[in-house]
């Protein structure tokens, strides 16, 4: 992508495969069982896995908005960081990655988000970027006693909350705003943010109107397309990226999450991902997480074979791709999705501090062999 941005954020560096960690913020992070080594959401350990993901030179740093847990043996996600001050936090000691925050749109005004915001992205020298999430955790939005919105009108709510986050970002002037949802009167904000127009804005939905929302509004799709090596799936992100660009004459980047099992050997890695899943999974926890999420009735038509093999891929690593052999298979399987269209990839793991290390230290080095990526600035070991 090119643009003025690319001056401070390093989204829009050119590595061909960007990289980034993904929960950093959660009990649990992205993967729901009790494995040894499973994140804890304490402070010195977010502190450490910012730090390797800095010294690595990766381009990202994504948090999940979570004000409660699943319950289970572990009470997935349960305990939890809010994400704009652990943004703010992590924003002041890192150097490289862009620090994201993740935003439920119905929680939060977007006079307070578009402050908030600009404050990080002062503070990280123009490395903030906002992943909007429009909020399909019930018991967590009845917290707030805000609505509960259709899937559409959700978005529809999302979009008016964009539009003004985007005018105090950019008007010099104070302005007027009336939509359905949101009125505002003279609405002001200064100072603006360091990246211009505005900082850099994600969302992960994958439905037909949340695509139609990254096209028109987001410089990021965080995608879930599985088997990101096949022509379709190449076709597919081809065709969405020609639509921002022909449509809305924008540039759109697109992420994928990867669930990394890194072993001597390929029979190893297997082992340790039975191990994550099968032994050790959460089944109770990833249960509440399907039915809250209405996974059962989107799935309908699945068999219970299919159902049980969507459930692993959520204890693993949340529906990210799971990712399991030799340090050289993983590196193989990102550079397929990098010829794929994939442009950066958000890693999280089972026992995620160890294999993240073992990752940077193995894989990390075979992707800047692949030419997929410039050496780091520094060593990747404290």
């Amino acid at each position: 992508m090119s643009d003025e941005r690319a001056a401070t954020n390093p989204l829009f560096n050119d590595n061909r495969l960007k990289l980034g960690t993904f929960a950093t913020n959660v009990d649990g992070a992205a993967s729901i069982s009790t494995i040894e080594g499973r994140f804890e959401a304490k402070w010195p350990n977010v502190v450490r896995m910012a730090d390797i993901a800095d010294r690595a030179g990766f381009e990202a740093i994504v948090p999940v908005a979570r004000w409660r847990g699943f319950g289970g043996k572990t009470d997935f996600n349960g305990a939890s960081f809010e994400t704009y001050t652990w943004a703010a936090g992590l924003a002041a000691i890192t150097k490289t990655p862009a620090i994201f925050s993740t935003s439920h749109v119905p929680t939060i005004h977007p006079v307070v988000a578009a402050k908030q915001a600009t404050t990080i992205d002062h503070i990280s020298g123009g490395r903030f970027g906002l992943n909007i999430v429009c909020g399909w955790f019930k018991p967590e939005l009845r917290m707030f006693g805000a609505p509960i919105m259709e899937h559409d009108t959700a978005y529809e709510y999302a979009a008016e909350w964009v539009e003004v986050l985007k005018l105090l970002w950019t008007r010099e002037d104070e302005f007027d705003y009336e939509g359905r949802y949101f009125k505002v009167e003279k609405g002001y904000h200064r100072p603006k943010p360091i990246q211009k127009p505005f900082p850099l804005l994600m969302n992960a939905g994958f439905s037909p109107m949340a695509r139609e929302f990254v096209l028109k509004y987001c410089d990021v799709a965080f995608t879930g397309f599985q088997g990101a090596g096949t022509d379709a799936v190449k076709k597919q992100l081809a065709a969405y990226r020609d639509r921002a660009h022909k449509e809305y004459g924008r540039s759109l980047s697109i992420w994928a999450g990867a669930a990394v099992i890194i072993g001597d050997t390929e029979a190893e890695a297997k082992a340790r991902y039975e191990e994550a899943v099968n032994e050790k999974g959460d089944w109770e926890a990833v249960d509440s997480v399907f039915r809250i999420m209405g996974m059962v009735g989107r799935h309908q038509g699945k068999s219970e074979a299919e159902l049980l093999a969507l459930k692993r891929l959520y204890i693993g690593g949340y529906g990210a791709d799971p990712m399991i052999g030799t340090a050289e298979m993983i590196a193989d399987k990102l550079e397929q999705k990098s010829k794929a269209g994939i442009d950066g990839v958000l890693v999280t793991c089972p026992a995620y501090e160890s294999d993240l290390r073992r990752f940077v230290r193995e894989v990390v080095p075979l992707l800047e062999q692949k030419g997929l990526r410039k050496p780091a600035r520094q060593s990747t070991e404290p």
